[in-house]
């Protein structure tokens, strides 16, 4: 049986053509409105010369025209690139240029920046114009207005032959590098994020059949905080899709914790995923608000964490005003999906035992020590290893063969993806997250993870969000320096941080300094900019 992205959603509007499948702002589109436009993409695209195994760029904000080519461009069997709008002209330059993008779907407000490296980019013929409210004007010459390029096509599905081994392809700047895509075969990545895989027995659904099936059960309404251009929101609406739920997506480019409270209450969301403390905190900070205006939030039912930190003190907070939520809190990467989950209630709180976020293992995920090319068991609490995921794993690194082979290994006849997040096992079997070894802090010859000491400093009161490196020291070669921004502007010490991390880090991990800033410098999608930590560390302390 061949599980297919466009074909599982196509079987979902089969069945529940009239269901709301999107809503943002004033637009609502049914299942059925929303393949008609997503059919009418993928024909224009076919006029355009694009054909399967083709890529084409989305350079935009959060919308539904992102959604629609997104469904389109795979009905086509061709390959949508998420491009982060946030890139300047030289990221943006080396990603399409190394993404081989025919294509490109983007905002008018972005013309700009296309213009002025067109040049340079000789297999992108096609640029397609979405609208925007920026009010600036179109500058690329011989460029299609999306809206215009469909109007009158054919809203009938395309006769394509389509299969398992079809291609998803992600591309991510992960915390260090240029940006990178991860290569999945189309049934690999729907089993593992597209919802493949029954939330309850854990088996794969046995036909396609069966997972559209799934939408006559379920009718979840969804909020889409994160954007589109991140893997986590695309997972989302994935898993939304396939499912035959109802995808809110936020209309706001800036994150506004109250507004999110209000659309909560307005269209009865029942799960709102988020990406760790970076949108966690606003959130825990406006609930109060949220609660005293009388908002009902009794619809909420789950609320989910992934790509990023999600700290223990927020999750407490945040089940006191609504006692009857689950927090789920999942850990992974673009190259694994999830690795550990961590399941949060008011009457079953896991216990945070240390510094790192702690997690159950899943049976597909394993601690490798890549020394000795072995499976490190529960049983070890002591050594240290990479949490990797094995199964419906990705295939390689586009056009990367030197990183693949040390990405994704074999070890003892297993297929593994290993993207370098660092992990031990504690006395009860859970997993703790230490951190991504690129980025660790070698001091007086101890290995610290960045990570697990944020989750200490951030069980201050006072601590909003902070970052930590290590810079040059004399003595010990690496200090550790926390980059904090408080949540008020009172005094807060060192001795004061100290007292409260003590509980969960032992001393050679506390910082020897820190240092303010009035912002915390984070992806969109919550991850850390550790390159701008060190360089604002050094600047701060005036280390060259």
């Amino acid at each position: 049986m061949e599980f297919n992205a466009a074909d599982i959603f196509e079987g979902v509007v089969d069945r529940v053509p009239d269901r709301e499948a999107i809503v943002h702002g004033s637009t609502r589109l049914t299942y059925k409105e929303l393949d008609a436009r997503s059919n009418k993409a993928a024909n224009a695209l076919k006029k355009l010369g694009i054909k399967k195994g083709s890529h084409i760029g989305i350079y935009a904000f959060n919308c539904v025209e992102w959604l629609e080519i997104m469904l389109g461009a795979y009905k086509l069997c061709a390959i949508p690139i998420n491009i982060n709008y946030r890139y300047v002209e030289e990221e943006l330059k080396y990603l399409i240029d190394n993404a081989d993008m025919e294509a490109i779907f983007y905002h008018k407000q972005f013309s700009n920046k296309l213009e002025n490296i067109k040049s340079h980019l000789p297999l992108l013929k096609d640029f397609i114009c979405i609208e925007d409210d920026s009010g600036e004007d179109d500058v690329i010459d011989k460029s299609f207005n999306f809206e215009d390029l469909i109007a009158n096509e054919d809203e009938s599905r395309l006769d394509v032959d389509r299969s398992g081994d079809d291609k998803y392809i992600l591309y991510t700047g992960g915390t260090t590098g240029m940006p990178k895509g991860v290569v999945w075969r189309m049934e690999d990545v729907l089993m593992t994020l597209g919802g493949g895989i029954d939330a309850v027995t854990g088996e794969k659904y046995p036909t396609p059949e069966a997972f559209a099936d799934k939408c006559l059960q379920d009718q979840t309404i969804a909020l889409a905080l994160a954007p589109f251009m991140h893997g986590g929101a695309q997972w989302q609406s994935f898993n939304s899709f396939f499912s035959g739920w109802k995808l809110i997506i936020n209309d706001q480019v800036s994150f506004d914790a109250d507004y999110v409270w209000e659309v909560v209450a307005k269209e009865k969301v029942m799960n709102l995923t988020i990406m760790g403390d970076a949108m966690g905190r606003p959130l825990c900070d406006a609930l109060p608000r949220a609660i005293e205006k009388g908002l009902d939030l009794s619809s909420l039912f789950v609320l989910s964490s992934t790509a990023s930190v999600f700290s223990a003190s927020i999750k407490d907070t945040i089940l006191e005003y609504l006692p009857n939520l689950f927090l789920i809190d999942a850990v992974g990467s673009s190259e694994t999906g999830a690795t550990g989950v961590n399941i949060h209630t008011k009457d079953g709180k896991l216990k945070d035992s240390g510094g790192g976020p702690k997690f159950t293992k899943p049976n597909f995920s394993e601690i490798l020590n890549l020394d000795t090319k072995e499976v490190i068991p529960p049983s070890d609490t002591e050594t240290i290893g990479y949490l990797a995921r094995k199964g419906h794993v990705p295939v390689a690194y586009y056009k990367d063969e030197e990183k693949s082979k040390k990405t994704f290994i074999e070890v003892g006849g297993v297929r593994y993806s290993i993207p370098g997040d660092m992990a031990k096992y504690e006395e009860d079997g859970q997993m703790t997250l230490l951190g991504r070894g690129s980025v660790s802090i070698n001091s007086g010859g101890e290995k610290i993870f960045p990570e697990e000491v944020e989750m200490a400093l951030k069980a201050h009161p006072n601590i909003f969000d902070c970052l930590v490196v290590g810079v040059k020291d004399d003595r010990w070669g690496q200090k550790v320096v926390a980059v904090i921004q408080r949540r008020e502007n009172d005094e807060l010490s060192l001795d004061d941080i100290k007292d409260v991390a003590s509980k969960y880090i032992a001393s050679y991990k506390m910082p020897k300094e820190i240092v303010f800033s009035e912002l915390i410098e984070r992806a969109p999608s919550g991850k850390p900019n550790y390159q701008w930590a060190q360089e604002f560390a050094n600047s701060k302390l005036e280390i060259k």
